[in-house]
């Protein structure tokens, strides 16, 4: 974020500029640009009266205007995906925590976004359910999809990305590699963060 604005690799969302100037989008650009970029919340925010299948497909064919029959397939394959093909007919109440999370993965991924924004995608799970999440989110990053994650899971942070952010009310207050990051910080703040949350079996 900078002035107010909200960038995305590079790209201003909502807004292109133009000479000197800055341009808000028509809003046919701004459904379009949305589509660039997939969200998963912390709380799923699955329809409660649509099955997994029909949430994953729902957008598809309403935003991109598919075929149907295409965005069942397509639907099929990401639930396939995720762990859940055999849930395709379950609704959200039918689904643990774990499984909802694993459905908006697979919600988001329909849109074949260019960037995946994860925002705290386990702190609403049980903690037994956490790892099934992060286990999806650990293979769309093996893939090359690009994912931005907001979280608090250190350890797998340290693992899965390749550039860490480090940020405090609001302000960046470090990034580099996880290397330099966890077991180098340079600033005080991280270093302080560090000591309190981190056991001292954590392994870096």
């Amino acid at each position: 974020m900078d002035g107010g604005y909200i960038t995305i690799d590079g790209q201003l969302v909502g807004y292109q500029v133009r000479g000197n100037k800055l341009h808000e989008l028509r809003e046919k650009d701004i459904l379009k640009q949305r589509t660039d970029i997939g969200m998963v919340f912390q709380n799923f925010n699955l329809f409660p009266h649509l099955t997994a299948l029909e949430n994953v497909t729902e957008a598809p064919v309403v935003a991109l205007h598919r075929n149907k029959a295409e965005a069942r397939k397509r639907g099929l394959e990401l639930l396939d995906r995720v762990g859940l093909k055999d849930r395709a007919d379950a609704y959200p109440r039918q689904l643990s925590g774990g499984q909802q999370q694993r459905v908006a993965i697979a919600r988001a991924l329909a849109l074949d976004p260019k960037i995946l924004l994860f925002d705290e995608p386990t702190s609403a799970l049980d903690p037994e359910l956490v790892n099934e999440v992060l286990d999806v989110i650990r293979e769309l990053a093996t893939s090359g999809t690009t994912l931005i994650i907001v979280t608090h899971e250190m350890g797998f942070a340290r693992d899965v990305a390749d550039t860490v952010v480090f940020m405090d009310q609001g302000q960046i207050v470090e990034q580099g590699s996880p290397q330099e990051i966890f077991a180098n910080p340079r600033e005080p703040r991280t270093r302080s963060f560090f000591s309190k949350v981190i056991e001292p079996a954590f392994n870096i």
